[in-house]
This record gives C-alpha cells, sequence and structure tokens, in this order.
C-alpha cells in the first residue's frame, strides 16, 4: 500500500481535470466495485486494471475520444511513472 494514499491523491487530481467534482465518487466506486477493496488500500500495482475499468467506464459517459484517451493516458503514466511517494 502507498504511504498517505499518494497514488489515490493523484488519481482523484487527475480525474478531477475530466470529472470535476464527480471524480473522487467516481473513482471510489471504481475502486470498490472492479478491485474489491477500499480505496484506501490502493496500490500502484492496481492501476493497471483499474484504468482498464476506468476507461470503459468514461466511454459509457462520452463519445469524445480525446477525453476517454486524454485521461486513459494520463493514468497508464500515473501507473508507470510514481514511485509511491
Amino acid at each position: 500500500m502507498v504511504k498517505n494514499g499518494v497514488i489515490y491523491d493523484q488519481l482523484i487530481d487527475i480525474t478531477e481535470d475530466y470529472l470535476g467534482p464527480a471524480a473522487e465518487r467516481f473513482i471510489d466506486r471504481q475502486i470498490e466495485s472492479h478491485l474489491d477493496k477500499h480505496p484506501g488500500k490502493l496500490t500502484r500495482e492496481d492501476l493497471k486494471k483499474l484504468t482498464e475499468w476506468i476507461r470503459l467506464s468514461v466511454a459509457i459517459l462520452t463519445d469524445d475520444e480525446k477525453i476517454i484517451d486524454g485521461l486513459t493516458l494520463k493514468l497508464r503514466e500515473l501507473s508507470v511513472n510514481n514511485s509511491g511517494g
């Protein structure tokens, strides 16, 4: 688990750029539903699977490929580049 929820906070920050104030609730539901864990226990290793679920869910909300691809790219970068703290 990442100390102090750094990855979770970064995930919320990125998603807020696309979903605004609904981002935290959206992310919490994705984590709880698809990873079957509490959002506070999110790890960097969870991000790959979570990113695919987020991509699918956002694609249901919008047809705008720029939004879908932009968010997905940023989340993939987070999963690869985050040092965990």
